[in-house]
This record gives C-alpha cells, structure tokens and sequence, in this order.
C-alpha cells in the first residue's frame, strides 16, 4: 500500500469529524433560516489553511516514513537510530523496540557464547584425538605389512576427517592464521601426493605428474588441505588408470582422474554443504563437506576452483591461483 493511503487512513478521522462538523452547522443555519454561505465562507477558508498545514504535515510524515524505511533490521544501534519522540505512539514504539533489542542482543550474546565453548571444545578433542593416531602410526610403521598399510591408509582417513573438523571450526573465526606470502607451488603439491602415496599404490593406480615450475601467493596450510581434498575424492572414486596433475596458464592447477565420474544433475551442486550425490549415496561414507570447505577457502584466499566432469570417464579439477590482489606476510 503506497504512503499515501496510508497516510489518509491515518488521518481520516481527522478529516471525517471536519466534514461532520461543517455539516451540523449548514443544518443549523438552515434550520434557523440563515445564510448557509455564512458556514461555507468559513469552511472553505479554513479547508485552504488546513491544506497548508496539510502540506507540511504529509512532509514530515514522509521524511519520517522514508527515514525508519533505512532502518531495515533490529541491531543494538537501532533505538539510537530512530528520530526524535513526538507523540505517544513514537514513545509506545521506541520502548517496545528497545525492549525487543535487549531481548535479541541477550540471545544472541548467549548463542555467540555457547558457539565459542563449543568451537573451543571440539578444537581442543581435534589436537588430543592426535595424539593417539601419531602413537598408532607410529606402532604400525615398525613392521612393513599389507595390514598394516592398509591400517596407515585407514589412519589417514582419520586424520583428514579431524583436519576436516579443524578446518570447519577455523572457517568463521576471527583469529583464523592465514599467512599469505609466495610459495613453490610444486613443494605444496609433493607434500599432499607423498601423504596418499601408499594408496597410489595399493590401488595400482599411476599419477602423471608435470613440474608446475611456477610460485603462487597464497596460504600454505590452507591451500595443502584443498589440494588433500581433491586428491583424496579422487583416489576415492577412481578404481582404474591414473590421477594427474598439471598447470595450465596464467597459475590454474589441474587435478584430473579417470574415474567413474559425476551425474550432469549433480554438477550443479556438488559445492553446497552437505550435498553428497549419486556418487556420495552409493559410497554410504561421504560427509558433503570436504568440496564445501574447498570452496569456502579458495573464496578466503582469493582463488576460484571450479569443476568438469563426464560420467563414465573421470573429472578435472581447476584451482585457479592467480590472485588479482596479493597480499604479503
């Protein structure tokens, strides 16, 4: 409903008593036989000042309107944003207001609270449940068997799903460690293929491997943990024939497999948290989670990282690199 209708309802018993009122005196005066222009004289002078306090009034009620319109949502800041109290109403609203800001900045101090003793609990069980897999695979390296390794690959496993759990609960917070400087793209590559060497391995799958030669701007810990994903998801669902890994210019690596693909109706949304797939519900395992947070890093660290695939024959993964604003440690 446009102002000024809303306006006029606001107003209109105003303007219904005026027309009641000029009307009992027309009856009056012709009743008593008197000159009705006596009444219609008065009236309409006293309609074109009421015009003009009309005019200024319909002003300030829209300047009013147009002002609270700025005001969209309820903040700690807000009962200090609205103007200046001039009728009871203004001060019946101004109190229901504060009083609905102290009830929300009350229950959103109580959530932030519980949120950060949470955050704080399952950071302080990722680092302690460590400790226990380091002892683990420490034990098992010591005899160099097929149970063995297929132990250290179920360690490793473990491992990405508590840096998984690290990664999510550092995402949002505001003394998340970024050390954004230049590094030897190839060195953070050879670290995340040296993790998952053994199941290369056990999978008898080949990984066609270029030299990057080139150096990119970024965080080292954070992009590694991208790289793990997407080499993990493709060790994941890849049964037969090879992973590689190359660049394409300007600075866009590539992670490619021949695996069995993603469905052309998955494509779409295989970013979105918690979307598991076709894929992801056959595999009964998958979480939804882990291109999730590649996306929301790559987002953090200025890259884009965008996906192809073809069902049947495998998917590339393009992490693109080339920061457009570098930032330096």
């Amino acid at each position: 409903m446009s102002f000024f209708k809303l306006y006029i309802r606001q107003r209109r018993m105003g303007i219904i008593a005026f027309a009641i009122f000029s009307a009992v005196f027309a009856v009056s005066f012709v009743l008593y036989h008197l000159p009705v222009k006596a009444v219609l004289y008065p009236a309409l002078i006293c309609i074109m000042i009421g015009t003009v306090f009309l005019f200024f009034d319909i002003r300030s009620a829209y300047a009013k309107h147009k002002y609270l319109g700025n005001v969209q949502s309820v903040s700690g800041e807000t009962p200090n944003l609205l103007p200046p109290v001039k009728t009871a109403d203004d001060a019946d609203y101004r109190m229901i207001i504060e009083r609905m800001t102290k009830e929300q900045n009350d229950i959103i101090s109580h959530m932030e609270t519980r949120y950060s003793e949470m955050t704080d609990y399952y950071t302080i069980w990722a680092h302690q449940i460590k400790n226990p897999i380091a002892s683990m695979r420490l034990r098992i390296q010591n005899e160099d068997s097929l149970l063995n390794r297929k132990l250290a690959s179920d360690l490793l496993r473990i491992e990405q799903y508590v840096e998984m759990v690290l990664m999510f609960l550092r995402l949002d917070s505001d003394s998340t460690d970024y050390v954004i400087r230049e590094y030897d793209l190839d060195g953070i590559v050879r670290q995340a293929v040296k993790k998952f060497a053994d199941d290369f391995i056990s999978r008898k799958l080949k990984l066609e491997y270029e030299p990057l030669n080139t150096s990119v701007v970024t965080d080292e810990k954070w992009l590694l943990f991208v790289i793990e994903q997407v080499i993990s998801n493709a060790l994941k669902y890849t049964y037969e024939g090879s992973i590689s890994i190359w660049l394409e210019e300007p600075k866009t690596l590539c992670i490619g497999d021949t695996g069995i693909g993603i469905a052309p109706e998955d494509l779409p949304r295989v970013f979105d948290k918690g979307y598991t797939g076709y894929n992801g519900r056959n595999d009964k395992k998958a979480s939804g989670i882990g291109l999730y947070l590649c996306k929301r890093i790559c987002a953090n660290l200025s890259n884009k990282i965008k996906l192809e695939s073809v069902l049947g024959k495998g998917t590339v993964v393009y992490i693109d690199l080339n920061r457009t604003e570098r930032e330096y440690e």
